[in-house]
């Protein structure tokens, strides 16, 4: 069963003009045979370096020795949080990690993950990605049965929901898979206890989480990139309503009786994860260029060369030249010293804020014809000054084609869609947008193409930011600082 949005509200999305990554996670538990070859806090910050992309705000590593876990986390990116000095500083047989960018909980250090508690019967340490459309009712609960929060983020609701089903049952995996029939909405996560590491999806499997080897040691990541970046064995996706536990370097499994569908989050092939993933079976780079295709398929123009907008926009754009065979080539370059954090100078001066970041070649576009390939449009306003910009460097047409369906509604599983107010496909035709970005014409992906892309995948999609349909049931509303105001404002 399919559920419409009802309302328009969401949240509130800023000056960005791109839709933020997903959280990232990672975890490693070393078999005894392995103890010489792998250090759990150096290979899971390697592995973090992998996932960056999944988020920028903040990242943070727990390591497990002997039972005591200890966690570094902060603000900023892998590289800024930890440092050589720090690592060799947490030894340990068990680690997880977790790079953070908020769709629920201010951006601050509090709501830096993993979240580690203790309680009555141990201790443990969750990771998470996704986001829970129930957690303020979970909150509420706990907090008026006395609970104290220390973070704005629904990552500690959910650890708070498997500390109390722990209490109630013999083992942490229990809880683990009891909690599951209490929170809904999305999440990959994993739980580092005294003596475990486990590992669950939620029961439509709205986030990625795959389970590798390396050498005789268990690992878990968002994404096949970071078993890559170790030299790691890819094994199988966790699958939807699964419950992995490794104990004693051996693994089994649980799963949740919650049946329904597979839907993955289809803006995961579309811009999320990196091109060199393989998500639910199938190739995240071959899905962009078959989005590339179809674009084509569906949106034909005759151009001189196509080009792409870095980084997200480059496989989709080698698609579409491949099927409308019209040279590829590289059209804008990309400055990658600039953090994502960049401070932009002001409101009158943006558009020198994106030609520090991008700048056209010129040799390439003069007296051309472009066709240039983006994965979305979302407020409009940087596309539109990557025309100009284009434009300048002596570009005769400039043709946008867009490898998603326009953006209409809000996401309540992890991705920070904004405001339809700030949605430039609200409310407006594609004329209207073509006119406002200020290109001589503007094709988007079809909704029924979407669907298609994912070549091979063992599941079906969610795509709720595009259509309004949703695999459960959504809330009227969703505050990304749902938590801030306290109980009283939030009940």
């Amino acid at each position: 069963m399919k559920y419409k949005m009802r309302k328009a509200d969401c949240t509130p999305f800023g000056m960005q003009d791109k839709l933020h990554e997903e959280c990232g996670v990672f975890g490693i538990y070393v078999n005894e045979k392995d103890v010489d070859k792998i250090s759990p806090a150096h290979d899971t910050h390697t592995a973090l370096f992998a996932l960056q992309h999944r988020g920028q705000e903040a990242c943070g590593i727990a390591v497990n020795k002997n039972g005591v876990i200890k966690c570094h986390k902060d603000l900023g990116l892998v590289n800024d949080v930890f440092n050589q000095e720090i690592l060799d500083g947490m030894p340990g047989t068990m680690a997880i990690g977790h790079v953070r960018y908020s769709t629920t909980g201010l951006q601050s250090r509090e709501n830096a993950q993993p979240v580690c508690i203790t309680h009555c019967k141990g201790n443990l340490a969750i990771a998470h990605n996704g986001n829970l459309v129930n957690a303020g009712e979970l909150r509420k609960a706990i907090e008026l049965d006395g609970g104290i929060f220390r973070s704005s983020s629904d990552t500690e609701v959910l650890a708070y929901t498997i500390v109390r089903e722990r209490l109630k049952c013999g083992s942490i995996e229990d809880a683990v898979l009891n909690a599951m029939y209490r929170v809904q909405g999305a999440y990959s996560l994993l739980v580092m206890s005294p003596r475990k590491l486990i590992a669950a999806r939620d029961p439509h499997g709205f986030r990625p989480l795959v389970l590798g080897k390396l050498y005789d040691s268990y690992i878990f990541a968002s994404e096949t990139c970071a078993l890559d970046a170790l030299g790691a064995e890819f094994i199988r996706d966790v699958e939807p309503g699964e419950v992995i536990i490794i104990e004693d370097g051996q693994m089994r499994t649980m799963k949740c009786d919650i049946h329904c569908n597979h839907t993955t989050c289809v803006f995961e092939y579309i811009y999320f994860a990196r091109p060199d993933s393989v998500i639910d079976g199938a190739s995240v780079a071959y899905a962009r260029q078959e989005a590339g295709r179809y674009l084509y398929e569906e949106d034909p123009i005759e151009a001189d060369v196509v080009i792409g907008v870095p980084d997200s926009g480059l496989t989709a754009a080698i698609g579409y030249s491949k099927a409308s065979g019209i040279p590829y080539d590289v059209g804008l370059i990309k400055n990658r010293y600039i953090a994502r954090t960049f401070i932009q100078p002001g409101q009158d001066n943006r558009e020198r804020s994106v030609r520090i970041k991008l700048n056209a070649l010129r040799n390439n576009l003069e007296g051309k014809r472009v066709v240039m390939v983006d994965d979305s449009i979302v407020r409009g306003t940087t596309c539109a000054r990557l025309v100009k910009i284009l434009r300048d460097a002596g570009a005769k047409e400039v043709h946008m084609r867009v490898s998603a369906p326009p953006f209409l509604h809000p996401c309540f599983f992890g991705t920070d869609v904004p405001d339809r107010k700030y949605l430039i496909a609200y409310g407006r035709t594609v004329e209207e947008i073509r006119d406002l970005i200020g290109v001589d014409s503007l094709g988007y992906l079809s909704l029924e193409a979407t669907n298609k892309i994912a070549v091979g995948a063992r599941c079906g999609f969610c795509n709720g930011c595009f259509s309004g349909e949703y695999p459960i049931e959504v809330p009227d509303t969703i505050e990304k600082n749902i938590f801030e105001s306290g109980i009283g404002e939030n009940a």
